[in-house]
């Protein structure tokens, strides 16, 4: 296992600033976006999409600072009712993969994305109970929309050999484990998690169980570090279905944190250990969200952790029970 960054936090940097800072405080690999809400600061995919002299020079950058790509992100919504939104999100996703192919590059990382609740609506709809009868409804036209097209674009994915990796996250159809296993289901073995924890907490979802819930299904293509506190004096009034502005920090009842802020470090070695009993030996590629410090700062204290947290070397033998 090695310590990845999502790179958005320092798009004030070019590629090779973003390499040489990561490099000197430890980290192995980066995710760079590549299109959608993440942005492509670090690697714009059309500069970089069929140009072979323009791909080696990413080569050579990333070679100088021994650190490879675990991912590409592209995170948006390919099933937005409004058309154009739409087709712009499927062909940034169906373009990182094939960038993803020629950089040899395993993972595209992104969202499953939402479609309306029926034909003739104008918005994404996040169906979150199945009562009254038309929520119930209107989820299952969501769920038809999606496999048609997530049908197409696993094939697509297959023949690039790159694994889509998708975020569960909610105000998108795939938010939880047992979506993400129907998705992977109704498509096929390209079609996985980006496991990132953040969401799942305020969920109520216990981590170690959902990593080997997926890991089941062999459905862990690529994992997030990242945290999330909830403050249980404003989660006993509200709840944690929280619409206050993330930048209102004393009113909210969650909040995403910088790795150890939301759970100690006892948790990620569980974690951690978790992933490795799934022989789950990728990247755990940090994402820095947490508006109380400065991305920086928030980087540096989850690298530290993690360093901590992660295995540098293969398990020995089980001497003591022979």
């Amino acid at each position: 296992m090695n310590i990845g960054v999502h790179t958005p936090p320092l798009a004030d940097e070019s590629l090779e600033g973003a390499l040489g800072y990561l490099s000197d405080i430890g980290v192995d690999a980066i995710e760079p976006g590549v299109g959608g809400h993440p942005g492509e600061d670090h690697l714009s995919r059309a500069d970089h999409l069929d140009d072979e002299d323009a791909q080696q020079v990413v080569r050579t950058k990333l070679e100088e600072y021994g650190i490879e790509i675990s991912a590409l992100a592209t995170h948006n919504n390919p099933l937005h009712p409004d058309d154009e939104r739409a087709d712009a999100a499927d062909t940034e996703l169906r373009e990182a993969i094939v960038l993803a192919d020629q950089l040899e590059v395993d993972v595209v990382t992104c969202f499953s994305g939402l479609p309306a609740g029926g034909p003739n609506d104008e918005v994404p709809n996040w169906i979150t109970a199945p009562w009254p009868p038309e929520h119930e409804r209107a989820l299952e036209y969501q769920w038809e929309q999606a496999t048609a097209y997530w049908q197409d674009l696993a094939a697509h994915a297959d023949d690039h050999g790159v694994d889509v990796a998708i975020e569960m996250h909610p105000n998108m159809l795939v938010y939880e484990p047992h979506g993400m296993a129907k998705l992977r289901d109704e498509t096929n073995e390209r079609i996985g998690a980006n496991f990132d924890p953040s969401h799942l907490y305020w969920q109520g979802i216990t981590i170690t169980d959902a990593i080997r819930y997926l890991a089941e299904r062999d459905a862990i293509h690529h994992v997030h570090a990242k945290d999330t506190k909830i403050y249980q004096a404003q989660a006993r009034e509200k709840g944690v279905l929280d619409t206050t502005a993330y930048d209102d920090e004393p009113n909210r009842s969650w909040l995403f944190r910088s790795v150890g802020y939301g759970h100690g470090e006892s948790h990620w070695k569980d974690i951690v250990s978790t992933l490795r009993m799934v022989d789950y030996d990728g990247t755990l590629s940090i994402e820095h969200e947490d508006s109380l410090t400065s991305s920086r700062e928030g980087l540096e204290k989850a690298v530290d952790l993690l360093e901590r947290a992660i295995f540098e070397t293969e398990p020995g033998e089980a001497h003591w029970a022979e």
